[in-house]
């Protein structure tokens, strides 16, 4: 397929693509939770080999020093995802919310999605990037319409439609960036390659580069789930199953901002296109205001951090707005950061939301005392998310704050008071989820509560200490972006 060599690349799109197929007809739970779970960690090993060896550039697939971040980090949290997964789709079966049929259809929807983001991240066709997106898209949809409630095929059927609208957008200002292309590098393939587009930018229709890009931006900003393109992002996370909400928050979202930075570089390395900084900026601080307010009037476990996930692509889309050596860095930061942090929130949310038989915020209280690890773990998580020392978060907020202060001060008023309305709110919700009587009905659940730990010890120890080669490797990478 495209050429795959039997190298890290081509193993990272291989290994889920033959697992989807294989998993279809595997009946048996644990065996298919085991196989799921060391796909994905075969997947993490071959993502981790791009860092010996990579191959050159291709027509179609492309490793290079921006998208090895996200391929990592990507391919770091659909393995602990995964491990997640066994023991919360296992007490989905037991239950009965998940029939034989529909776990083997999930798994193998599961590695069909990493697939696709894979291939999104690794394509050096923007045809192809488009493509892996929308595949991504559709098979998110299947799965957070999985268990054929009302409320979930709403979710789904919103997502789907919102989605295609964006994704036509994209599709769109794909287009127009092969027309800009054409002109100088001809009629064919070569006007699609990311790696000819960069190398000629400089020479491209600056008009069409400027309409291509607000195009580019809207489409895959409803991906990246910016204000106001938002609206499918809170039904689809408090819908599906919680482990797809892990995925969506953790990885989606990053490889929809990938494919805008793509092309952020293509504009500015044009020196007669418009600056991309201000338009990524400004829906940034929306989004970011927007959702501190929204978090106060959730009254469902999951919607309340689907917004946390608006707010903090909103930090993060603001950063790489902002540009400079410093914002780039803390954007980087900042969204391996939320990455970890987000995934490990909703690895707890989700066994939370099972052991008490409620995704309603009045009816969970007091899990420190009903569910002392899962009730800490969530403290846990929202005092990172928060932005609160020692943790990761606080680190790459505080120099997006600082860089904001450097390059753009009035700007920064805005985003603080967006930082500190999210706080609060937070901070006020988890007070009452974590601390008082319990209520309701408590159900014991066997949790895997290593992913959790994993992902909260990385962010705590970030917040603390970044090891020389990482800070070295980020900080190369803010360079390119320019």
């Amino acid at each position: 397929m495209i050429g795959m060599p039997a190298t890290g690349d081509g193993l990272i799109l291989a290994i889920p693509l033959v697992t989807a197929a294989l998993l279809l007809f595997i009946p048996n739970y644990k065996l298919s939770a085991r196989l799921n779970a060391g796909s994905a960690f075969l997947t993490l090993l071959a993502a981790l080999s791009l860092f010996v060896h990579k191959l050159p550039p291709g027509p179609y697939l492309l490793v290079d020093d921006l998208n090895i971040v996200f391929i990592v980090l990507n391919t770091f949290v659909g393995f602990t995802t995964s491990v997640f997964s066994a023991s919360y789709i296992g007490h989905e079966l037991e239950t009965g919310r998940l029939t034989t049929v529909q776990l083997r259809f999930y798994h193998a929807m599961y590695q069909i999605l990493l697939f696709g983001l894979n291939l999104a991240l690794l394509a050096n066709n923007i045809g192809l990037m488009w493509v892996a997106i929308e595949l991504s898209t559709l098979t998110t949809v299947l799965m957070v319409g999985i268990y054929r409630t009302h409320e979930a095929l709403e979710a789904a059927w919103k997502y789907f439609i919102l989605g295609s609208v964006g994704i036509a957008l994209a599709l769109f200002g794909t287009i127009l960036i092969y027309m800009a292309a054409r002109p100088v590098v001809g009629e064919g393939p070569d006007g699609m390659i990311w790696t000819v587009l960069i190398k000629h930018a400089a020479a491209l229709d600056p008009a069409l580069l400027n309409l291509a890009f607000v195009f580019l931006l809207l489409g895959y900003g409803t991906k990246i789930g910016l204000a106001p393109l938002h609206a499918w992002l809170p039904d689809a996370h408090a819908e599906g199953p919680t482990p797809i909400s892990a995925v969506l928050s953790g990885l989606l979202l990053n490889v929809a901002l990938h494919a805008v930075l793509r092309f952020k570089l293509l504009l500015a390395a044009n020196p007669g296109a418009i600056a991309p900084g201000p338009l990524l900026m400004t829906m940034g601080l929306v989004s970011l205001i927007f959702a501190g307010f929204m978090l106060y009037r959730r009254r469902d476990i999951k919607r309340l951090f689907a917004y946390s996930s608006i707010e903090h692509m909103g930090i993060i889309a603001f950063a790489f707005g902002l540009g400079g050596p410093l914002a780039n860095f803390a954007g980087l930061l900042h969204m391996t950061m939320h990455s970890l942090t987000k995934s490990a929130i909703f690895f707890t949310v989700g066994h939370i939301a099972q052991a008490k038989d409620t995704q309603k915020i009045e009816d969970i209280r007091g899990l420190t005392v009903s569910h002392p690890l899962l009730g800490w773990g969530l403290v846990a998580g929202v005092v990172a998310i928060a932005g609160m020392p020692p943790m990761g978060v606080f680190m790459s907020e505080f120099l997006v704050v600082s860089s904001t202060f450097a390059r753009a001060p009035l700007l920064a008023i805005p985003l603080v008071i967006g930082l500190l309305v999210a706080f609060g709110a937070l901070l006020l919700k988890v007070h009452g989820l974590a601390f008082g009587e319990p209520t309701g009905v408590s159900h014991p659940v066997k949790a895997s509560h290593l992913p959790m730990i994993a992902h909260l010890g990385l962010v705590f120890v970030a917040g603390i200490y970044l090891p020389p080669p990482l800070v070295a490797w980020f900080q190369h990478v803010a360079g390119l972006l320019h």
